[in-house]
């Protein structure tokens, strides 16, 4: 009696992003060659927005750092459509750890359909395939470093900030106002406040008068 013949797993319909082409050109190849149709491959995330609209994929698989900025906007585009399409897998394949926007994006995974891979921990064909066919099919995989990383994160709350929200912090810290730091460091109140805002979402705290949070802001500057 013949064992019975292995599940392919199905074909998927797949919008890809990565701005090198020829490691675009590649991963059509690899996922052509193992049954699924990229239906659109582009170089940034404007375009991937579209291709998504326009295909309604499977499965989204980007890179993070994309045209024009080169900085987060592959990973922004995949928690803004994950928003937009509560389900969509996305299999994010980097070369860089962005633990703010890794952290957002994982936490939309309560439904499951969420990777993060980095490329040059890849070692295999297979080993990419294999995760992409389990985030396709709703399931979650992530790269240990990826994992080792966040948690470091949340050791130092401190390094979500930017250095310009660090520098708020340390103003705050001495006691200044709003309007002492925005002549400190000559710009508007208003955009000293939108700092603060960030600090006080970045960091966690709970909601509460806005005195309270500027003090456990303070308290958490100290401890790091």
């Amino acid at each position: 009696m013949h064992p019975a013949p292995t599940e392919r797993p199905r074909a998927r319909r797949v919008a890809l992003a990565e701005d090198s082409v020829l490691l675009r050109e590649g991963l059509v190849g690899v996922l052509g060659r193992f049954g699924h149709e990229v239906v659109a491959a582009v170089g940034d995330a404007d375009a991937l927005r579209e291709a998504v609209a326009a295909y309604d994929p499977d499965i989204v698989v980007t890179d993070v750092r994309m045209p024009p900025g080169f900085q987060d906007e592959g990973l922004r585009a995949a928690i803004d459509l994950r928003a937009e399409r509560p389900g969509l897998p996305v299999l994010v394949l980097s070369q860089y750890v962005q633990r703010s926007y890794a952290a957002e994006l994982l936490d939309t995974g309560d439904g499951g359909g969420v990777g993060y891979l980095l490329k040059d921990r890849v070692g295999q064909v297979e080993q990419f395939v294999d995760a992409f066919t389990r985030v396709a099919a709703g399931g979650t995989v992530v790269d240990p470093e990826v994992v080792r990383q966040l948690l470091r994160r949340r050791r130092d709350p401190l390094e979500r900030l930017t250095p310009r929200e660090r520098e708020v912090l340390a103003l705050v810290a001495e006691g200044r106002s709003n309007s002492a730091i925005a002549a400190e460091l000559v710009v508007t109140e208003a955009a000293v406040g939108k700092h603060v805002g960030n600090i006080l979402a970045k960091l966690d705290l709970p909601v509460a008068d806005a005195t309270h949070r500027r003090v456990l802001a303070v308290l958490a500057y100290l401890r790091a």
